[in-house]
């Protein structure tokens, strides 16, 4: 038995009846204000990617650097 994955199947429909269930549970007023958390929160965890990436790529050279002294 295969089971489907829940966001794969999701059709117009669906997404329209999310929506508003969404604007109910919310209101108009409280949606912008999530979804400018949610974006907040998007921007710092791509912040905090970038650094920890910058770190690696730093160490990576501080390593080529010494093996190369050799």
């Amino acid at each position: 038995m295969k089971l489907p994955l829940l966001i794969g199947n999701l059709g117009t429909t669906e997404i329209i009846i999310i929506a508003l269930v969404v604007l109910l549970l919310f209101g108009g007023k409280k949606i912008p204000e999530l979804m400018k958390g949610i974006g907040k929160g998007v921007k710092s965890f791509k912040q905090g990617m970038n650094e920890v990436e910058k770190e690696i790529n730093d160490i990576d050279m501080t390593a080529d650097d010494k093996n190369e002294k050799k």
